[in-house]
């Protein structure tokens, strides 16, 4: 092979190169293996601990995660709650990331319960939000936006209904659920909290 081919093909290959750099530098992602959409996040509106309504529209553009608990679970919710708060001390002063607490029981956990929890786990309701609101609406969210409870278990009676899960949804700031986690297994939290950050410089 003459010395002026290789010449070209080194030339062309470095080329290469210095293009896919200067992409990656303008445009966000570029290169970047993209993670497949699990689910999107439906319009909803609930009350939060201070008795204001929180909607889709207040988190728009925001990385958040969305859980579900109840104040007077003593089974698997303050673990799960004490490993959140691990995602909420490492992003606490990230103006881009909320975490969204959700009520699995509606009847006793009115608002100002929700901000007593709050007040008892020392956070801020500015960056760790505590929702409540209709019970079939709440449901409805966990089962279809976040999927992260299955939806056949929708009951037609949601009086007899009852919700309890550990599993986290990790939302984009485009409202789509990228990631599912389990809140009680601490690898689980460690890889969120790494997804979060990714998700936060793009």
């Amino acid at each position: 092979m003459g010395r002026k081919i290789i010449f070209y093909i080194l030339f062309f290959v470095s080329l290469f190169f210095v293009f896919y750099f200067a992409m990656g530098k303008i445009i966000p992602g570029f290169g970047k293996k993209q993670s497949a959409t699990i689910s999107e996040v439906l319009p909803f509106s609930f009350i939060n601990q201070d008795g204001n309504r929180v909607t889709n529209k207040d988190v728009s553009g925001k990385v958040y995660v969305a859980e579900y608990f109840y104040t007077t679970c003593h089974g698997i919710c303050p673990r799960m709650n004490n490993n959140m708060k691990q995602v909420y001390e490492r992003f606490k002063n990230e103006n881009d990331f909320l975490i969204l607490s959700y009520t699995c029981d509606p009847a006793n956990d009115s608002a100002a319960r929700l901000k007593h929890y709050a007040d008892s786990m020392g956070v801020s309701t500015g960056r760790w939000i505590f929702l409540t609101g209709r019970k079939d609406s709440l449901y409805y969210h966990a089962r279809l936006s976040y999927q992260i409870d299955d939806p056949k278990n929708n009951l037609k009676n949601i009086d007899d209904d009852f919700m309890h899960t550990q599993f986290w949804a990790l939302v984009d700031r485009n409202g789509r659920v990228k990631h599912i986690y389990d809140g009680l297994k601490q690898s689980e939290v460690n890889q969120m909290i790494s997804d979060i950050d990714e998700m936060l410089r793009n």
